[in-house]
């Protein structure tokens, strides 16, 4: 059964909540509300440790969680995505601030608010500005290999936890060294903790799926660790929680303070951006439709809000989606429900988080992360384009030794290369009639085309501009060096242009002209009506008469053999 209600259009586009809220079942709500708890029992202890990253107070993480949660449920354009604190936009934010005020001071934990409204107004900003479309330019692959290596990278941050040992900071490959190193300082207690925990999850996920493993798994292990003497057993515990509701806290608006926190911002919300994209991609159902305009317009009030009640920046967080998928979310419901919980949480129930051991903690989070990875895509991205597969694997490195920032920009800027490669060497190619047919199809893949003596069948391949037309120039000599018998008449199939530059169209007239001065002649087929406009700007229609215009390439074709026919016609009388 369905909630059903009919909210006016213009609302809808405001509050995407409206869009599907009133196509609400009645019997997601168990699922929604349990789903909501495992993310309560997740981003509380989580607030605190990435307060830490961040550099600020524990209770600022607590703070951070509340308003952004309920303003991305109202605003998000996902239904499962979660917005939370994160680790790699955490590290860039301690970074910007600690470059102006010094870690411990009130200076510092009010600039870090102050840079999480930055944050949220840059958002909201490229939001209405309806920047979104900077999403298109982040092809897959990329976002794939972005995801994981965060996966990796969100691993290697936890083990430590699991483990019950010091984590260590740096790019994946230090921390995984360090860990590595320091095996021996593992104690048995926290080790069997983490590993158990670890074990639960993947067991519960695998052979009782509709269980919120999350939930019981932190519950369970709270309890047998206080059972068993709590740090006594030298397990970490994530202590006391202070309680108390936020306070409102205004900005720092010195002018120069807010010019030496915008290139940090602007990079949180570049990393950021990416991370929520790809998140909420990967949450995505089959009829969920993401509209990366909105999202930049969510994550602006979730910041702006989170700053103003002492919190500190939050982006949409693949682990924390994960954990609410794994425990059956359905909606942003599971979200407002984890919200109140986490309010009630700052007012009454800190002390149920006292006892909660850290290696549950990391092997909840680990668990979430090897549910997001999917080395299946990489395998098919292997077979299908390797250029792809190998910027996909350049995003994973660059983001293991570099950083994330570093990986998915490296990404981009290979995949704009690529895409300044692709276009400017069109597909080019001689064709030849299919038999049996009228179709025109490249004799490189279909041998069996036929062609015919003394006519090159040329098709374009794509677009003509400044960057394209050499390429188009060079293949096209090539091919009619290569033509035997040599080739009188050149058949230009235009169906793939649809557009025609100045310097292109100049650079064609100018090929167009050295051919009939070597003696052959010039016929297009199937040009678009703006592209002939060009040509008749450009002088290419004057020089090939505008009679060798054709609707189709079997027009041309024939055109050819009937003047080729009246031609041998001449020579042998």
């Amino acid at each position: 059964m369905t909630i059903s209600a009919g909210p006016a259009p213009n609302a809808r586009r405001i509050l995407p909540i409206l869009e599907w809220l009133p196509d609400y079942r009645r019997e997601w709500l168990a699922a929604d509300v349990l789903a909501g708890l495992a993310l309560w029992a997740v981003m509380v202890p989580e607030g605190m440790a990435y307060a830490g990253i961040v550099g600020v107070p524990p209770i600022m993480g607590l703070y951070t969680i509340v308003p952004p949660l309920v303003a991305y449920a109202l605003l998000g354009s996902s239904r499962l995505l979660v917005v939370g604190p994160d680790t790699a936009t955490g590290l860039i934010s301690a970074v910007t601030v600690g470059a102006i005020a010094a870690q411990g001071t009130g200076a510092f934990n009010a600039l870090t608010s102050t840079l999480a409204i930055l944050i949220g107004t840059f958002f909201l900003l490229f939001g209405v500005l309806r920047m979104g479309w900077v999403a298109t330019f982040i092809p897959t692959p990329v976002m794939r290999g972005f995801i994981e290596g965060l996966v990796f990278v969100t691993i290697a941050g936890q083990v430590p936890h699991l483990l019950g040992i010091n984590g260590a900071s740096g790019d994946f490959f230090t921390k995984l060294w360090f860990v590595l190193q320091h095996l021996g300082d593992a104690s048995l207690a926290p080790v069997l903790t983490g590993v158990l925990s670890l074990t639960a999850m993947l067991s519960l996920r695998h052979f009782a799926p509709r269980i919120p493993a999350a939930l019981v798994v932190a519950m369970v292990a709270t309890v047998l660790v206080r059972l068993l003497g709590g740090e006594a057993t030298g397990i970490h515990m994530v202590g006391d929680l202070p309680s108390g509701l936020p306070r409102m806290a205004l900005p720092v608006f010195d002018l120069a303070t807010l010019q030496a926190l915008v290139p940090g911002a602007l990079a949180i919300v570049l990393v950021g951006y990416a991370e929520a994209l790809g998140g909420a991609k990967a949450a995505a159902q089959d009829d969920d439709v993401i509209d990366p305009n909105q999202e930049l317009i969510a994550h602006g009030p979730a910041n702006i809000l989170s700053g103003l009640f002492g919190g500190f920046l939050v982006v949409g967080s693949l682990s924390k989606t994960s954990v609410a998928i794994a425990a059956g979310a359905r909606t942003q419901i599971a979200n407002l429900v984890a919200a109140v919980f986490c309010f009630l949480t700052l007012v009454l129930l800190t002390p149920l988080f006292r006892g909660m051991p850290y290696p549950a903690l990391g092997a909840i989070v680990i668990a979430a992360m090897l549910h997001l990875t999917n080395t299946g895509y990489l395998r098919t991205l292997f077979v299908r384009n390797r250029w792809e597969f190998v910027i996909s694997l350049i995003v994973i490195a660059g983001e293991l030794t570099l950083g994330v920032l570093q990986g998915v920009a490296l990404g981009v800027v290979l995949s704009l290369l690529l895409l300044i490669y692709r276009t400017s060497h069109p597909d080019v190619a001689v064709l030849g009639q299919l038999p049996g047919t009228e179709a025109y199809r490249s004799v490189q893949r279909h041998p069996e085309a036929v062609t015919f003596p003394g006519l090159l069948i040329w098709r374009a391949g794509g677009d003509l501009f400044f960057a394209s037309i050499g390429h188009f120039n060079d293949e096209l000599k090539a091919a009619l060096a290569a033509s035997r018998p040599p080739t009188k008449h050149v058949l230009l199939d235009a169906g793939s242009v649809n557009l025609l530059d100045t310097s292109a169209c100049d650079a064609l007239l100018k090929c167009i002209l050295q051919l009939q001065r070597q003696g052959m002649t010039f016929a297009f087929a199937r040009v678009r009506d703006n592209v002939k406009e060009r040509m008749r700007l450009g002088g290419i229609e004057a020089a090939v008469g505008p009679v060798h215009f054709y609707e189709r390439v079997t027009d041309g074709v024939r055109a050819w053999q009937k003047l080729d026919d009246a031609d041998g016609l001449v020579r042998s009388m």
